[in-house]
């Protein structure tokens, strides 16, 4: 199957999870990432979810982030450049959802992308050697070439892949 076969064969998939399986799966893959040693960092990028492609829900983990008292990175997408420019998330943040759905932040602290430190994935689907299933606009590819080498990633994703 080619990536553009695959990516539609699990958009199908997802569609048919429920909203409550999402907030069940959702809290376990917090409660997974809980167990991580990932938590000796700085900055942690995390995406919005875009509510309507059933993505994973990041409020709990943005919840453990807080607890932590970590700073909390956000991004806003530029569909021209297919770049993204990286926001600390705060008390006086403002979000609005974009054309796409894409819950972004309107004003902010600029972050360099050298400073993050993990960045949370959204995927489609993933396979056991890493490789991802995104939506093939090349956003977070190219996001995660600029961060620095020893930057840990972590997709989060409901499905994995099955050929």
């Amino acid at each position: 199957m080619t990536k553009s076969e695959l990516r539609l064969k699990y958009k199908v998939l997802r569609k048919q999870i429920s909203t409550e399986e999402i907030e069940e799966k959702s809290l376990a893959i917090a409660n997974q990432l809980i167990q991580m040693d990932i938590w000796n960092r700085t900055y942690y990028h995390i995406f919005l979810p875009i509510e309507e492609q059933k993505e994973v829900n990041t409020e709990y983990i943005l919840q453990i982030l807080a607890g932590k008292d970590k700073e909390i990175v956000i991004s806003k997408s530029d569909f021209k450049t297919i770049s993204m420019t990286h926001y600390l998330l705060t008390d006086n943040t403002k979000i609005k959802k974009n054309e796409y759905s894409i819950p972004e932040p309107i004003n902010g602290l600029v972050v360099p992308t050298e400073m993050i430190d993990v960045v949370f994935v959204p995927l489609l689907a993933y396979d056991k050697q890493g490789n991802r299933i995104g939506y093939g606009k090349g956003f977070y590819d190219k996001f995660l070439s600029e961060c620095k080498p020893n930057v840990i990633k972590i997709g989060l994703s409901f499905l994995n892949l099955k050929f």
